[in-house]
């Protein structure tokens, strides 16, 4: 099993509780994955680049503030919430999916870390009656239909670098799903930040809301 070395050489200022934590998520995963499937077997080798590292290219382009109020929609095993809650101990994270045992490991998962910073609900996206700073994901629908869930659960005033909005981890070719859309948005591409080849074709999307 790989482990979180690797996020230091894009992180350098992590504090040695956050490398402890990185460090345990690779163990937990594995343990958990042999109860309930929520990472391919084959990708579990390389949770630190394919989910871990993949989830913090969200920070690389956004900084969040203390407390400020992150929405994980599809979360599935916690991915990107967890590893973003462990980045920014200050931020809240609520994390959502419809499959209930997917939350479960999201729930032990942040229990066992010990994050307090994490709340994992079953619940669809349209049933939620909060107001949040950022909505994350990591493609689990095209965006026109993730916009159409999550569009007015977003709070008025902005208090970081991007105004409120979506941040979407999506990969491949993106140009005629984002004209569905019919809005602005910009692209960054995870390539300029991280070296390994997974990252090639990998991107955030953000979609100010």
């Amino acid at each position: 099993m790989p482990n979180a070395s690797i996020l230091s050489a894009y992180f350098p200022s992590l504090s040695d509780q956050q490398l402890h934590q990185f460090n345990q998520l690779g163990g937990l995963y594995q343990e958990w994955n042999d109860k309930i499937n929520v990472i391919s077997r084959k990708d579990i080798e390389n949770i630190y680049v394919n989910h871990v590292l993949h989830s913090l290219g969200i920070a690389k382009v956004l900084t969040f503030q203390p407390q400020a109020d992150v929405l994980d929609v599809g979360t599935g095993g916690g991915f990107p919430g967890i590893p973003l809650a462990i980045l920014f101990p200050q931020a809240r994270f609520h994390l959502v999916d419809s499959i209930g045992k997917k939350i479960t490991v999201v729930a032990e998962v942040s229990k066992a870390l010990g994050l307090k910073n994490v709340k994992a609900e079953q619940i669809r996206a349209e049933q939620l009656k909060g107001k949040y700073d950022f909505i994350v994901s990591r493609a689990v629908t095209r965006m026109n239909e993730f916009y159409g869930w999550v569009h007015n659960k977003v709070k008025q005033d902005s208090a970081h670098s991007l105004d409120n909005g979506i941040l979407y981890l999506k990969g491949g070719d993106l140009d005629e799903e984002m004209q569905e859309l019919k809005r602005p948005y910009s692209v960054y591409n995870l390539s300029d930040y991280f070296k390994e080849e997974f990252f090639e074709t990998k991107r955030v999307v953000y979609v100010p809301l």
